[in-house]
């Protein structure tokens, strides 16, 4: 629409029509812009009266002297009105939009209307500025003019839609405003989709980012890819073979290598494929988060460590100059005793050199005997304290174990199949506190309350029995004999929107035989015999389908539902343990607990599909043959975990097929109930 932005716009002011009037000419002014146009013509040079006095200009001249006003202006910058010859020329200007517009000749009259209500002068004549055809207006003036309220709509609605902003297409629950459109991966992003989802690195790198609006355009100037076969090119890809991971045309499966594998519909393997690549997206995501955190917590770790490292430092060298304080008090408290020591020897010997002189005249030899010795009777015991000090080092403080880190849950190795989940979580890398055992939590796929689904040492658990088409919230927590760790992360898990099954050997009679990946089943008695589907259903509307392969000698083979106990060595449906209809080459009845209702005509026969349909919401089961619905609904207040179940003998063989969407008319009409 923006390409056409320029053909809304009136010739005359260049913006949005207003009001807009269709002239005769087929062109469209706004009302105001044809009354500003409008120039007032002498009634004796209109074209009325010169028709009148036989001197006017036929038609044809007119067109003739419109087409000579055109040139006039091309060769000389002025226009004049074609269709007058003694029209005074006037000086034109250029609208907006590049046509020539012409002035008018003199100012409107004062009036207190508006101006697309103002009466028109008598005689007024006014020109079409993209043709140039003039016309001289009636009585009614310019309210002869029909009104465009086809171009007056158009340009509201294109007003609207362009004032709208356009929204990221990642945002999970408020779309932002987008900001930029990939034009390879054909996406709109805000600005932190685009930060978390197309980093300016790698190979999105060479990727080209547009404005919003641009991206819009060339979204809708390229034409949509349509995925052909490579070995047929004439053909489009309408299935996926699962054996070869790759899609394919109705005639690989006909005549190519193709034949004889396993096919799906494409587009629920679409869907399938998106989902995975979605959960491994927001895995990539979530990790690459993870690890962003981890390097913050490191690089904190290390600023931590360089200051601690400071701190300790300084407190050990406070510690060992406070010894060295110590030490030398000590050794000043010592050679005070030393002193005292010597001043005290020091006394005695003086005491005793004052005596001799004293008694020098009756001094005689051994006489006198000093009574102290030179020595001091002092000897320091320093080997404790050396001792003390080669033992001195660090003391370990060891605290009360702690309780187990928070696990991490693996998002690359979390997955879902069918109605089953598998969850992988390990300790974090730098965690020193053994755990001695895990507890993973569900809720109940309605966002209920959390309920423990395992407890034991293993890091990975896979657990069965989900409900389809549901969104699981898990959790996980370790803990060890001093108490339980916090929470992991939340992990959102959707389990599949359609069930992907086949039959289960392990459930069926021993006269049964399975073939084609347990797809095909057939049987080796005359007898009935019973197999059950390898799925359980609780939740949800599921539906499925039987093509009969073989049909021999009219037998009646029976479809249906059944519990895990059900009789496998009679006819399904003849306990209360199965809901099933039998039916022959000319009518059916529904069967449970022996009990024969609602027979209705219609049989099977080669080629026939049997589709069975299972609407726990509703709590009924309802059955088809040849896509049409066989006989009223078959059971109500059906509830409980349904197996899919069929019986039959030697005389019938039958394929499964799953993974099928409930069938559009069921849908619709559902919705209206």
């Amino acid at each position: 629409m923006e390409e056409m932005e320029e053909e809304l716009k009136c010739p005359v002011c260049g913006s949005f029509y207003r009001e807009p009037i269709i002239l005769p000419c087929s062109h469209n002014l706004c009302q105001a812009c044809a009354r500003n146009i409008l120039v007032q013509t002498p009634e004796s040079e209109s074209p009325q009266s010169r028709r009148a006095s036989g001197s006017g200009v036929s038609d044809y001249d007119y067109l003739d002297l419109d087409k000579m006003s055109l040139y006039s202006e091309a060769d000389s910058g002025y226009g004049s009105y074609g269709g007058f010859a003694s029209a005074p020329t006037t000086p034109c200007q250029k609208s907006p939009n590049g046509v020539r517009v012409f002035p008018p000749a003199m100012p409107p009259p004062a009036t207190h209307l508006s101006p697309a209500l103002a009466p028109v002068p008598r005689n007024s004549c006014i020109t079409c500025p993209q043709c140039h055809r003039s016309l001289i207006l009636d009585d009614r003036g310019l309210r002869g003019f029909p009104k465009n309220r086809v171009l007056e709509g158009v340009i509201d609605r294109y007003q609207q839609s362009k004032a709208a902003a356009l929204k990221c297409q990642l945002c999970e629950k408020a779309p932002k405003e987008a900001t930029v459109m990939c034009e390879q991966c054909d996406v709109f992003y805000c600005d932190p989709c685009r930060l978390r989802c197309h980093p300016p690195r790698g190979p999105l790198a060479k990727h080209r980012l547009v404005p919003p609006a641009q991206g819009r355009v060339s979204r809708r100037l390229s034409p949509r890819k349509v995925s052909t076969c490579t070995d047929h090119e004439l053909e489009n890809h309408s299935m996926y073979c699962v054996q070869c991971k790759m899609p394919v045309c109705y005639q690989c499966l006909e005549e190519g290598k193709h034949s004889s594998h396993e096919v799906k519909a494409l587009g629920a393997m679409w869907k399938l494929h998106k989902s995975q690549l979605s959960q491994a997206l927001n895995g990539l995501s979530d990790r690459a988060k993870e690890a962003k955190e981890f390097l913050v917590q490191l690089r904190n770790m290390v600023q931590q460590i360089q200051e601690n490292s400071v701190e300790f430092e300084a407190c050990l060298v406070a510690q060992c100059d406070a010894l060295i304080d110590a030490l030398n008090r000590r050794k000043a408290q010592l050679l005070a005793r030393v002193n005292k020591e010597h001043e005290h020897k020091l006394k005695i010997s003086d005491a005793l050199i004052r005596r001799v002189h004293l008694t020098e005249d009756q001094w005689g030899k051994g006489t006198l005997t000093p009574r102290m010795t030179t020595d001091f009777d002092l000897s320091l015991d320093n080997s404790p304290l050396l001792q003390s000090i080669h033992q001195l080092d660090f003391v370990q403080v060891k605290a009360s174990s702690p309780v187990p880190a928070t696990p991490i849950l693996q998002l690359e190795e979390c997955c879902t199949h069918n109605n089953s989940a598998t969850l992988s979580w390990k300790q974090p890398p730098l965690s020193t506190v053994p755990a001695d055992g895990y507890i993973l939590e569900l809720d109940d796929g309605n966002g209920g309350q959390f309920r423990e689904v395992y407890v034991g040492k293993e890091t990975m658990c896979t657990v069965d029995g989900l409900h389809f088409n549901s969104t699981y919230n898990a959790r996980v927590k370790a803990f060890n004999k001093t108490g339980v760790s916090p929470y992991s992360k939340t992990l959102v898990l959707q389990t599949s929107e359609v069930a992907w099954f086949a039959f289960d050997p392990g459930s069926a009679h021993s006269d049964i035989i399975l073939s084609n990946d347990n797809l095909t089943v057939t049987c080796s008695s005359y007898d009935d015999r019973v197999v059950l589907g390898k799925t359980g259903f609780s939740k949800g509307v599921h539906y499925w389908e039987l093509t009969v392969d073989r049909y021999d000698n009219h037998p009646d083979p029976a479809f249906g539902v059944a519990r895990m106990d059900v009789m496998k060595d009679v006819m399904l449906g003849k306990d209360d343990k199965a809901w099933a209809m039998y039916v022959d080459n000319n009518r059916s009845w529904f069967m449970h607990n022996n009990s024969h209702t609602n027979r209705t005509e219609g049989g099977i026969a080669k080629g026939a599909t049997i589709g069975v349909l299972l609407d726990l919401n509703r709590k009924n089961l309802t059955f088809f043959i040849n896509d049409e619905q066989q006989g009223p609904i078959a059971f109500d207040n059906v509830e409980g975990l349904f197996f899919p179940a069929v019986s039959l003998n030697r005389n019938v063989q039958v394929t499964l097929h799953t993974g099928l969407p409930v069938p559009d008319f069921y849908s619709s009409r559902a919705s209206i109930a």
